[in-house]
């Protein structure tokens, strides 16, 4: 039974609802779902034909593929906050399962780096890599900071989640642990610790989890995303549609509604300073006393609210100067045999054609697209999920992503999707060849095997979610991004609350927990704390 109504149905919107999430992404469902499970009635909009943010998953000619989880940290192990945050919005629903020893495989200058799961055991492995003396306390320092950087950031979230007016007075001290931390580049940070700069570039090796080189990137960013894969790697079971499959029951359960092609315009404001509801795109109006934006600060603040409204928003020149993340394309592909027996493994790939330094292979790249790809990030959603072969017999597939600058695409700006024109289709064309190459050098095994591909650009992430240039990660996560004050739920308008990775950070994770600070700014209440503690059975 499906969880979702199509707003081209035009059902008949009788309810009083509660409160009104704008998509349908993690961060918003999480938040709908708190907000149910508190007695709200929720009403949730999501523009695509499909729910779940960069959680859902399409198919094409029978098979499937997850569009933006790949693998996630910390959940295949009890008492990990995320475990507990999982386990408590889908009431134990959700089912990972462990990517192995092995989660990422890191391939520079024709040698490959494994990445394996534990953090004695991540430490051993890089320094039979790096055998020198002088290497391995940079790689014991660097784990330390790992660890010191997080937990720092507990309280950085918490001042989320106060009022705007205590937030002016506690939010400085608050910030205080964290901003040593997010002040400075990664790649600064690493060059404190090192002046190899092979080990540099191995360390950093998953800045396309936050979609930043080293030295543009917060060190507080690459400490989040690197520290949380430390004890491996874990997949939905079922695929990453799951999240939204085991977290809709509980939004419906009290009178909700989820509403597919369902394209907000405008939140509508009252007297200049009230929420009041929200327009859709055929005009329609539906009022609600709570609305939440899960479309990102920029997008909510320059686009969804009218320019006479936009006025009364103090930070608006400060929300400008905050550059948009990267965007990227994927290369979709699929196979007639099973991941096994074509010998494909649960880990990923991250390979770096151009060698060890990632900001020049960047920058070089957005110069020029006839230059090399500076990352290809290669995963294996068919092998790492154990039911893919019950929906799909004797198939397999595989996910092949880059950074791509939008502006090699801003000339088909306005076009339909799938009917751009030959010339967008050959540009894709020679794209998909090129990121194919790569594919066979690592694995040689599967050409002449592929039976399907399908390249997305970024013309496909703004036609669906709607950011302004395609963009995946939201805000860039540079030092000046975690400086902003205003990217928190409460906004400057009453009723109108934000969640998403903008209000923590990218990634599963930070979406999941900012619907939890979300709901928790919303209702009052200190949610994650009585999730934890409900969890350890205090009550």
């Amino acid at each position: 039974m499906k969880k979702y109504i199509s707003y081209k149905q035009n059902p008949k919107i009788e309810k009083q609802y509660d409160a009104i999430c704008i998509g349908s992404g993690l961060g918003s469902l999480t938040t709908a779902s708190l907000l149910a499970r508190a007695g709200k009635k929720v009403l949730v909009l999501e523009k695509h034909y499909t729910p779940g943010g960069f959680t859902h998953t399409f198919t094409r000619n029978d098979y499937e593929w997850d569009v933006g989880l790949h693998y996630v940290g910390e959940v295949n192990k009890e008492g990990t906050l995320l475990k507990i945050l999982f386990d408590d919005i889908t009431d134990g629903n959700l089912l990972w399962e462990d990517m192995g020893e092995v989660y990422d495989r890191i391939v520079i200058e024709g040698k490959e780096y494994e990445f394996v799961k534990g953090v004695s055991n991540f430490k051993e492995r890089m320094k039979l890599y790096f055998p020198t003396e002088k290497d391995a306390i940079a790689i014991d320092k660097y784990v330390s900071l790992l660890f010191e950087a997080s937990a720092a950031g507990k309280n950085y979230y918490l001042e989320k989640a106060l009022p705007n007016f205590v937030a002016k007075i506690a939010g400085s001290f608050l910030r205080r642990k964290l901003s040593t931390f997010y002040k400075r580049t990664t790649l600064e940070v690493l060059q404190s610790l090192t002046d190899n700069k092979t080990l540099i570039a191995v360390l950093s090796a998953q800045f396309g989890d936050y979609g930043m080189p080293p030295a543009q990137s917060s060190f507080a960013i690459h400490a989040v995303v690197a520290k949380h894969y430390l004890n491996g790697g874990a997949y939905p079971i079922g695929g990453s549609g799951e999240i939204f499959e085991t977290i809709a029951p509980s939004i419906l359960k009290n009178g909700g509604d989820i509403y597919i092609n369902a394209s907000v315009t405008e939140i509508l404001i009252e007297n200049g300073d009230k929420a009041v509801g929200v327009k859709l795109k055929d005009g329609k109006e539906i009022k609600a006393p709570l609305i939440i934006s899960g479309t990102g600060a920029e997008i909510t603040y320059n686009h969804l609210i009218s320019k006479q409204d936009q006025q009364q928003i103090p930070f608006l020149n400060d929300l400008k100067k905050l550059k948009a993340s990267a965007s990227h394309i994927s290369l979709y592909i699929g196979l007639e045999e099973t991941a096994e027996q074509l010998g494909l493994q649960k880990a990923n790939y991250w390979i770096y054609p151009c060698g060890i330094d990632h900001d020049k292979a960047v920058a070089d790249f957005e110069m020029d697209v006839n230059n090399e790809f500076p990352v290809v990030y290669i995963s294996f959603p068919s092998a790492k999920d154990p039911k893919f072969l019950d929906k799909y017999p004797g198939r397999a597939t595989i996910e092949i992503i880059t950074i791509s600058p939008y502006k090699w695409f801003e000339k088909w700006e306005g076009t339909r999707w799938k009917k751009r024109g030959e010339e967008y289709d050959a540009f894709k064309e020679q794209l998909a060849q090129r990121l194919l190459t790569h594919l066979f050098k690592v694995e040689p095994q599967l050409k002449g095997k592929i039976a399907f591909y399908e390249l997305s650009s970024p013309l496909t992430t703004k036609n669906f979610c709607s950011y302004t240039n395609g963009e995946i990660y939201g805000l860039d996560h540079t030092p000046e991004r975690f400086d902003q004050k205003f990217l928190r739920p409460k906004s400057p308008f009453k009723n109108l609350y934000l969640t998403g990775q903008d209000i923590v950070s990218v990634g599963i994770g930070g979406a999941l927990i900012s619907g939890v600070i979300t709901a928790s700014a919303i209702l009052n209440k200190n949610i994650l704390g009585e999730m934890v503690r409900k969890k350890k059975g205090f009550f």
